[in-house]
Formats: C-alpha cells, structure tokens, sequence
C-alpha cells in the first residue's frame, strides 16, 4: 500500500483536501469506515488535534466528507481516497498556531501506519480540529 497526496481547496480560512490509498500489491484489499489518522509536524512530533468524522463543528458546507462508510475494494492498482476539513483560524493570539507536514495513516485496524510528507501543510491555526471523511473508492 501507498499514501499520496490528493487535491485540494481552500478558502476564506477553509480547507479541503484528500489523501489517497493505492493498492500496489497483488491481492484485493478491503477498507471499510474510517482511517486512523495523526498529524506530525515538520520534526515528526504529533500535533495536538482532534480527528472528528465529518464536518460537523468545522462547516456547515458540502465538503465531500460527511456520508455513512461503505466497504471498498480496492484491486491492485486501484486508489481509494479519504477526505479531509479543517479551518485555518485563530481565536486566541496567546495559543501558537499549529501545522501539520506529516499524515500518518492507519488504513484499518490493524494494518501498518502509513505516512506521507505533504506538499501543503495542514495549517491549522490553533482550531485543534481536523474532520475526515470515510474511505472512498476513487473513479476510474
């Protein structure tokens, strides 16, 4: 298995982006729910966040992530993808704005962490709140 980086989106504060599974191996392998994802900072030290499923308490808008989970499959070569919403924002100058540079991922219970050095931090502010959505299975 293998971690990239996907697409993304911000504006006026809100962020979107996705990270993608893709299954190198010669087997099927089966996601279903939710990953277990951490953030590291540039020093692969955790970042204090909390990982929410779905947007709720980030945004009221439609973002890709919310939606009840489903079991992909993914054959070799396939791609799944999880999304994910945060609100760079700071409400208090006194707590230190955070950013992340390292997803690490738990594709299912279970199976090795994974991760990935992003090319655009997940920045933040001092929220603490990440929201993602279920793993989907990417078109194509």
């Amino acid at each position: 298995m293998r971690l990239r980086e996907g697409s993304g989106d911000s504006a006026m504060g809100l962020r979107v982006a996705d990270i993608q599974l893709v299954n190198c191996g010669a087997q099927p392998y089966v996601l279903e729910g939710y990953p277990e994802i951490r953030l590291l900072d540039r020093k692969r030290a955790p970042v204090d966040v909390t990982v929410v499923h779905g947007a709720e308490g980030i945004t009221g808008a439609l973002t890709g992530v919310d939606g009840a989970p489903q079991q992909v499959e993914l054959r070799p070569g396939q791609a799944a993808t999880v999304g994910m919403v945060w609100r760079n924002l700071v409400t208090d100058t006194t707590v230190p704005a955070v950013e992340g540079w390292v997803v690490d991922v738990t594709p299912r219970p279970g199976a090795p962490r994974l991760q990935l050095e992003l090319g655009h931090s997940v920045d933040l502010g001092n929220t603490g709140k990440l929201g993602i959505g279920p793993w989907r299975a990417m078109a194509g």
